[in-house]
């Protein structure tokens, strides 16, 4: 055993030696990481000068509003298009749905008119007619370029130099823009109570070739009218929303109190719940495979009947129940198994639940500290998507080739992702995150290494800890989110690779960019791991980032069955706390907005959607909720680093005791605690 533990020892790094002037969180400290915290800086104030540049020479309206095949916008005042507020589309039939025109990348020309076509005709009628009717072509050349003028110029070359469109179509303003006019008259998809239109060039065609176009308008019509209806929903049922979180709040709040005395009940309540199910199903495959016994056909294998896509067939056969008995009767002696040698390590988890609800308790401050990071990251999103639209639509025009046909080697050529402005967006938000895990890390360290709770805590831990970490830490806490920004840019890069590589028919190429994006989203996973494990060591004893991380990993593989027995416990509390909450709050919001609540059956508003204020308070239920056991989940994560730093520094003698509670330190079984630990 003792080869055993210096080989560990060795692999992982020496155990924490005792100090006995550590007190918890060390308060004379230095700055760490300098040089990122000045890249950082840098970055943020470049971040700033490219948005003030952005919003100089940006200009937001060419995303709200129409532009023209010249990029003058419709309606503009001042310009030749000020009475002209509506686009329209030469040859509609070009754009393939609803969302290319919206997208402005309809490769078609497009004019700015003061209003849609009202009635069929086409450019060769026109022109055959403008001499004893030329209020025809009047009508018709306003949808013409401006200052065409030219009905003698041949069909040929008035198409060829998009002087006009070959054909109109009685059309409809919507989403400033001129769509056709669509109508349905005894089942039958209409236009101007018409079956067919000429084209133009000579074809007469149905009005079901514009069906994809008709189907996606009426979509966005319906879409259209169910906002309005979703949106007065909203106007009339905001606060009952509002009472409905709430609810949750206290709901989260009296959870966490209560897993200081329900945290073991409800895990081993769920445990012996598991095996029990197993142990039905045991029983049941058991009988189906007595059953069948006898029965003509049931003693063929699987073998024997090949591959059937009529499922139920495999489960006339004993071999099916058989090799079902089997597996269930392997996870069930797993399961006993792992509880019988990890029973010790799972009371250590549940205790350092316990204390975490009690450490929570003590310092309640902590509950509302992700409102701060709500607020960061809200900002930071803000900014960004405000940058991101003054970017897209400063400097000069961008001419960007449009294909009607896919086989067009230089469609879409001008394509620019602005990663810069994504990429600091990705190292602002994980700083914010890398800040809020410093600074609750810190604030619960104190209570750990308190000799004396609640006595020993310092004043104001949050507060402080807060100061601390940006203080001397904002470089570590930055390098640590650049690390992550980084990855998850590489993972962005990917996803618009996949996307833009979705109709290629190279395999291999496929499969190499699947295994990219499943090795980066595992790396991702790890460093948030990782990170999250270091800002805990650097809130505690406010070394640089490197260092930081180097020592909790080492820590934690010392330790490693206990951070997965401890890991897996957290998760499924916190997870059954979610589910009671958002289930909870959701049954009460589904009787109040049915009416099926005598009491309040008054006070319901009438709704045009029930489910939306429901599926909100559910949706913001769980949120609440998650806000709150995020909270609890860093506290335990903490707790448990603390614990093992406990373990290596102290033995529990009066020169070294333990900082640890007592209900931890009777389920480790060692020595007794000093008088005054065992008091306080």
């Amino acid at each position: 055993m003792a080869r055993k533990s210096e080989a560990s020892a060795h692999l992982y790094g020496e155990p924490r030696k005792f100090d006995p002037k550590f007190r918890g969180p060390i308060h004379n400290r230095r700055c760490t990481d300098i040089i990122c915290c000045v890249i950082f800086i840098v970055v943020i104030l470049g971040y700033i000068a490219l948005g003030v540049v952005a919003w100089v020479h940006g200009d937001p309206r060419k995303v709200i509003y129409p532009t023209d095949s010249y990029g003058q916008f419709c309606g503009q005042r001042d310009t030749l298009n000020e009475n002209k507020t509506i686009l329209f589309y030469f040859n509609i039939l070009k754009c393939a749905s609803p969302v290319v025109l919206i997208n402005l990348q309809c490769p078609t020309t497009q004019l700015c008119v003061s209003k849609c076509p009202d009635r069929f005709a086409t450019y060769i009628d026109v022109q055959a007619s403008y001499r004893y009717r030329p209020d025809q072509w009047n009508y018709f050349r306003q949808f013409c370029k401006p200052g065409f003028n030219n009905p003698r110029k041949s069909v040929a070359q008035v198409l060829r130099d998009e002087d006009c469109p070959s054909m109109i179509i009685p059309s409809r303003p919507f989403l400033k823009r001129c769509f056709p006019d669509f109508s349905t008259k005894n089942g039958v998809l209409t236009v101007a109570n018409q079956t067919t239109f000429k084209d133009g060039r000579g074809k007469t065609r149905n009005v079901t070739d514009l069906r994809e176009a008709a189907n996606g308008i009426n979509n966005v019509l319906d879409a259209r009218s169910v906002g309005m209806k979703i949106f007065e929903d909203y106007a009339i049922s905001w606060y009952w929303i509002l009472i409905g979180l709430f609810i949750a709040m206290l709901l989260s709040l009296l959870f966490l109190v209560l897993l200081r005395f329900t945290a073991g009940v409800l895990f081993w309540i769920f445990i012996f719940g598991v095996i029990g199910i197993i142990g039905y199903g045991i029983w049941h495959c058991y009988w189906e495979y007595d059953h069948l016994k006898g029965i003509p056909g049931s003693d063929l294998t699987v073998y024997d009947i090949g591959f059937q896509t009529d499922f139920k067939v495999y489960l006339q056969l004993r071999q099916t129940w058989l090799a079902f008995m089997i597996i269930l009767c392997g996870v069930e002696v797993i399961i006993i198994l792992m509880l019988i040698f990890l029973r010790n390590r799972i009371r250590i988890a549940i205790a350092l639940l316990k204390e975490g609800s009690r450490a929570i308790g003590y310092i309640m401050s902590t509950l509302f500290y992700p409102i701060v990071t709500f607020l960061l990251i809200a900002i930071c999103i803000s900014y960004w998507a405000v940058t991101a639209v003054f970017l897209a639509t400063s400097g000069e025009p961008v001419y960007k080739v449009m294909a009607n046909q896919t086989l067009c080697k230089y469609a879409n050529l001008t394509c620019d992702p602005e990663l810069a402005n994504a990429f600091v967006f990705l190292w602002l938000v994980n700083f914010a995150i890398a800040l809020g895990q410093c600074t609750l890390a810190g604030a619960f360290a104190s209570y750990y290494w308190a000799y004396r709770k609640p006595a020993d805590i310092p004043l104001w831990p949050l507060f402080s800890s807060f100061g601390r970490a940006i203080r001397y830490h904002t470089g570590s806490l930055a390098f640590g989110a650049l690390i992550l920004a980084v990855v998850q840019l590489i993972r962005v890069i990917l996803e618009y690779l996949d996307h833009k590589l979705k109709g290629t028919q190279n395999s291999f190429t496929r499969f190499l960019l699947c295994c990219l994006q499943c090795c980066f989203w595992c790396l991702e996973k790890f460093l948030k791991f990782i990170n999250r494990n270091a800002y805990i060591m650097i809130a505690i004893y406010g070394k640089n980032f490197c260092t930081s991380a180097k020592e909790a990993f080492f820590l934690l593989m010392r330790n490693v069955v206990r951070v997965a027995v401890l890991d897996k416990v957290t998760d499924f509390l916190l997870f059954l706390g979610k589910i009671l909450v958002a289930g909870g709050v959701g049954v009460l919001a589904f009787f109040f907005f049915t009416q099926r609540i005598p009491v309040f059956a008054q006070e319901v508003p009438m709704l045009n959607y029930y489910w939306v204020p429901l599926l909100t308070v559910i949706i913001g239920s769980y949120l609440v909720a998650h806000g709150f056991f995020s909270v609890y989940a860093m506290c335990v994560d903490t707790l448990f680093l603390c614990f093992c730093e406990d373990l290596e520094r102290n033995d529990g003698s009066t020169a070294k005791p333990y900082f640890m509670s007592a209900s931890l330190h009777r389920i480790l079984g060692k020595k007794k605690l000093s008088p005054k630990k065992a008091s306080g």
